[in-house]
C-alpha cells in the first residue's frame, strides 16, 4: 500500500525528491514486482508458444486456427479481460498473469513459424543428406537458424508486456504501474513520474539486453553482417 504524500496543486513540480528518498522501499517493491510479473508472464508464454509454434509450423492446416485464436486473445482490451476474469480468480496475480501470457503468445508463435520457415531449403537438404533425422534436424540445423527470429520475438513480447503490467494495478498488481495510478488517484505528480520513468527505463534495458543474448548465442549472424 503507497504511503500518503504531497496532494497536487498547480505549483506541484514534477518530482518532489524528498518524497523519492521516503519512499525508496515502495519504489524498490513496485519495480520488484514489476520484473516479476514480466518474467512469470514472458517465460510461461515462450513454454506454451514453443509446443504450439512447432505445430503451426509442421501442420499448416493448424496455423491458421492458431493465429486467428491467439489473434484474438492479443486483440482484446486488458481491461476487459481482466473484468472478465476476475469473477473466477479474483483479484490476484492469477488474474493478471493469465492476461499477460495471453498477449505474448501471437507475437511468439508468429515469430517461431517465421524463424523455421527462414531456413533455407538447401541447409535442410544437405542435413538429411548427412543421416540427421527429424528431431536431430529441429534441434541442430533448425531451432539453431530460427534464433535470431524467436529472439526478436521475445524482446518484442517483453517490451509489450513490461508496458500492459502497468495496467495490472487496477487490480492491484501493478508493480511501478501502481505508482502511476497513485499519482493519478492523488493528482501527484512524482509517483506518477517515477513510475512512468522506470517503466521506460526497464524496458530499454530489457530489450538492449535481449539484444546482447542474441549477439552471443548467434556468433555466425553478426559474422556474417560484418563479411
Amino acid at each position: 500500500m503507497l504511503a500518503t504524500g504531497f496532494v497536487g496543486a498547480a505549483d506541484d513540480p514534477w518530482i518532489r525528491w524528498d518524497w523519492v528518498s521516503r519512499h525508496l522501499d515502495v519504489i524498490g517493491a513496485a519495480l520488484s514486482q514489476h520484473i516479476e510479473l514480466t518474467i512469470i508472464a514472458v517465460g510461461l508464454g515462450v513454454l506454451i508458444a514453443v509446443p504450439l509454434g512447432l505445430l503451426a509450423w509442421r501442420e499448416r492446416l493448424l496455423r491458421g486456427p492458431i493465429f486467428s485464436l491467439t489473434g484474438i486473445l492479443y486483440t482484446i482490451p486488458s481491461l476487459a479481460l481482466f473484468s472478465f476474469l476476475i469473477p473466477f480468480t479474483g483479484l490476484t496475480i492469477l488474474t493478471a498473469e493469465i492476461g499477460l501470457v495471453s498477449y505474448t503468445l501471437l507475437i511468439l508463435i508468429r515469430n517461431i513459424v517465421i524463424g523455421l520457415d527462414s531456413v533455407p531449403g538447401d541447409v535442410r537438404e544437405a542435413a538429411v543428406g548427412m543421416g540427421y533425422r527429424p528431431l536431430k534436424q529441429l534441434v541442430q540445423v533448425d531451432f539453431p537458424l530460427a534464433v535470431p527470429a524467436i529472439i526478436a520475438g521475445i524482446r518484442i513480447a517483453t517490451v509489450t508486456t513490461i508496458g500492459l503490467v502497468t495496467v495490472t494495478a487496477l487490480i492491484g498488481e501493478g508493480g511501478l504501474g501502481s505508482l502511476i495510478l497513485d499519482g493519478l488517484i492523488r493528482d501527484f505528480k512524482t509517483p506518477l513520474v517515477i513510475g512512468t520513468l522506470l517503466s521506460v527505463a526497464l524496458a530499454i534495458v530489457a530489450d538492449v539486453s535481449l539484444a546482447g543474448v542474441q549477439r552471443v548465442v548467434t556468433p555466425w549472424a553478426r559474422s556474417r553482417a560484418v563479411a
